[in-house]
């Protein structure tokens, strides 16, 4: 098994903090991620002391304001940061943009008292968040959620069933989006929930082909009772809350996908130039060479194309769109990468001893994860020619 750390990337960073930032990361990826993460991914294990780690370093809330705890950085600089750790382990990088996507209801739509209660403790305070939105029968068609939350005075009784929730049953927050009144999108509220609230349950993790040390797990509401200072935003304006989130959080999955991508090319080329073949390196080959280069441009591709969706939503334009297709497009070069990496090392590739394998399974995921990738060509083609005629 592999336990190297990523090769670092050049990197176009604004100012010196952020440059700093990087590198307090890759030093700590050296120290405490990269050599325990494939032992880890396979045993299953969650780390969950490296996001404590993460918290207490200033890493959980890099996109929010220094005001609560956060630590006031460009997305552009944050998606780098992702992209490092996801090079490193898939199950760190995404569970760092699932936080963050938790927190972005509050941080975004929450009133200043809630912020001052809530967000210095999930930016800063060692919590760790999930994000509630898919149900077992409304994944994609997120507006037809079954979830409801029913006032009973000062307080809101959840009940219903979450799914394919990362962190579920290990986070110590969970941001959910329930019905309160009409059918469809409207009728949909955002509330905080604690993660030891009174009838909250998780079931057993689901088993997954690949992020083996991230929990993936049902949410079963059997009458959880918050108060309504837990409501986030209007009622009613929870679908809208969800797609703002959605579309920063598609950024988070396409940084990492890149990282994961990285990681795969890196060790593509570091056994292509030490494989002997033919009384040579494979890498003299050209068919081989040309496969690689394809890899290192569709990441670099990559990395750009989710840059500039990053730099537009800093600087506060519209970014839809563009967060759609840096999704679809990273994790699908992240698969081809991984697919190739996997070709480029033959028979090794297949095995366990090697950590292409893994990264493959884990592309696979990217794809579906935070709208599925068909998804993602509708919400493109309707900023093109307008919404679907019925």
């Amino acid at each position: 098994m592999s336990d190297r750390a990523p090769q670092p990337v050049e990197r176009q960073l604004p100012t010196e903090e952020s440059r700093d930032l990087l590198a307090l990361v890759r030093d700590m990826i050296q120290r405490e991620i990269a050599p325990r993460a494939a032992a880890e991914e396979d045993a299953g294990h969650f780390p969950r002391e490296i996001f404590t780690l993460l918290s207490r370093s200033g890493l959980l809330g890099l996109p929010y304001d220094a005001e609560y705890g956060g630590g006031d950085q460009p997305y552009a600089v944050y998606l780098q940061v992702l992209e490092e750790l996801a090079a490193a382990r898939l199950t760190v990088g995404l569970g760092v943009s699932v936080h963050s996507l938790a927190c972005h209801a509050l941080a975004g739509y929450g009133t200043k008292e809630q912020q001052a209660t809530h967000l210095p403790a999930m930016l800063g305070g060692g919590l760790l968040g999930a994000y509630c939105l898919s149900e077992p029968s409304s994944g994609s068609d997120a507006a037809s959620l079954r979830t409801k939350a029913v006032r009973d005075g000062d307080d809101w009784v959840i009940t219903g069933t979450k799914a394919w929730i990362t962190h579920g049953g290990v986070a110590d927050f969970y941001t959910v989006l329930a019905r309160t009144g009409e059918e469809g999108a409207r009728g949909i509220t955002a509330f905080l929930v604690p993660g030891d609230a009174e009838g909250l349950n998780a079931a057993a993790p689901e088993k997954k082909m690949g992020m083996k040390g991230s929990p993936t797990a049902q949410l079963n509401f059997d009458g959880v009772r918050i108060p309504d200072s837990r409501r986030i935003g209007e009622e009613g304006q929870g679908f809208a809350i969800a797609l703002s989130a959605l579309d920063s959080g598609r950024l988070g999955i396409a940084a990492c996908a890149i990282g994961v991508a990285r990681a795969a090319l890196d060790e593509a080329v570091s056994y292509a130039t030490g494989r002997q073949q033919f009384g040579r390196p494979i890498a003299d080959f050209q068919g081989l060479r040309f496969m690689l280069a394809d890899m290192a441009t569709q990441i670099e591709a990559g990395r750009s194309l989710y840059l500039a969706a990053a730099r537009l939503r800093d600087a506060g334009r519209p970014f839809s769109r563009e967060a759609a297709m840096a999704k679809l497009f990273c994790t699908d070069a992240a698969m081809r990468v991984t697919t190739d990496a996997v070709q480029v090392l033959g028979g090794y590739g297949y095995t366990l001893d090697f950590p292409v394998e893994r990264f493959m399974r884990e592309a696979k995921v990217l794809q579906i994860v935070e709208g599925t990738n068909q998804i993602q060509r509708m919400v493109i083609a309707r900023h093109l020619v307008g919404p679907e005629t019925r």
